[in-house]
């Protein structure tokens, strides 16, 4: 257990988990493990320890400080090819309507087929993209020049490099101090 007060509120205590390369093995959503699989991974020799929290659990006969953030010993290759998901067509998309371009959360967005599928379009990386729920309708089952909405971005397969870049777009709600320096988010250099 963690000694006296550590479970703050609702905080957990994640570990921020990194590649052998030092880069998050992803960023959105941001690659993090629960104190408890870090600790694990520490005790099977599966990651180095980079940064610790104050907080520290123990056993009657050890003691040790929480990591923060964790590298893998062994690098894991990203995926060739992203999986064909709502959430990454609308990450590639970055999070923002192809027709009128309002960004919106992510229950106000929807996807949409360019060719409709009531007419062969098919749900593909090349055939879809985000929308919100008001330009969706207004589209409805046309094409883009019988309807004059053309996306902004044409529809298209990313890379999963391209998916990582995007992410960093958009940090999470937490981010402890420790892992800024591997993140890369506003930070300045020192020249």
């Amino acid at each position: 257990m963690p000694d006296g007060g550590a479970f703050v509120g609702d905080r957990s205590f994640p570990a921020l988990v990194l590649n052998a390369d030092f880069r998050p093995l992803s960023y959105f959503p941001l690659s993090v493990w629960s104190w408890q699989d870090a600790v694990k991974a520490v005790f099977l020799d599966r990651v180095s320890v980079l940064s610790e929290y104050e907080a520290v659990v123990h056993s009657p006969s050890l003691r040790m400080k929480l990591p923060s953030v964790i590298a893998l010993k062994e690098y894991i290759p990203a995926a060739r090819r992203p999986a064909f998901t709502r959430f990454n067509v609308f990450l590639r998309d970055s999070f923002a309507c192809q027709y009128c371009g309002g960004a919106k959360p992510t229950q106000d967005l929807t996807f949409d087929h360019v060719i409709p599928r009531s007419r062969g379009g098919r749900t593909t990386w090349d055939n879809v993209v985000t929308a919100c729920g008001p330009c969706n309708l207004r589209k409805g089952n046309r094409l883009p020049r019988e309807c004059h909405m053309h996306p902004r971005q044409p529809a298209r397969q990313p890379t999963s490099w391209e998916l990582q870049e995007n992410g960093r777009s958009f940090p999470p709600n937490y981010l402890h101090e420790s892992w800024r320096d591997y993140l890369y988010w506003d930070s300045e250099l020192e020249s």
